[in-house]
């Protein structure tokens, strides 16, 4: 009988080995056919393990970075490092004054070895034109001009 390389997910140590190998197998871009399917394989693992033991689908994008950066322990300034951005856009996301652009979220998810669909979610920015009004209900809604005609 064959012994199995790969198993099912059982703990944190295994799931962060399973995420090495990955990443490892990833960066060497093989046309290999077995290599391929050992990405595949690790990758369905990995998203299984992601499944049952993250609630991120609690965590609106912002928060659900916020807490990786404090599981990964890791300021703003390492996030400025990390995306190739200016300190004053990683300022303005974790404050929900700008949204995650694709690359942003492509990055992200790459980093922290996530799906993208966990930043890919709506939520609600500050807009600062609306910055006086308390009703959360509103904070994404922009002020109305009147023009003169």
């Amino acid at each position: 009988m064959e012994v199995l390389l790969y198993k099912v997910i059982k703990t944190k140590k295994q799931y962060n080995e399973y995420c090495n190998k990955l990443e490892e197998l990833l960066e060497h871009d093989s046309k290999d056919k077995q290599v391929a399917e050992v990405v595949e394989l690790l990758t369905f693992l990995i998203e299984k393990w992601d499944n049952e033991h993250n609630s991120f689908a609690d965590l609106d994008p912002v928060s659900l970075l916020r807490h990786l950066m404090e599981e990964n322990d890791l300021k703003a300034k390492d996030l400025v490092d990390i995306l190739g951005v200016g300190k004053s856009l990683v300022s303005d996301i974790l404050h929900y004054k700008k949204g995650l652009s694709k690359d942003i979220i492509r990055l992200l998810a790459a980093h922290f070895k996530v799906s993208q669909e966990a930043f890919n979610r709506p939520y609600k920015l500050v807009v600062a034109a609306n910055s006086h009004l308390r009703n959360a209900s509103v904070m994404n809604t922009t002020k109305q001009f009147e023009t003169a005609h």
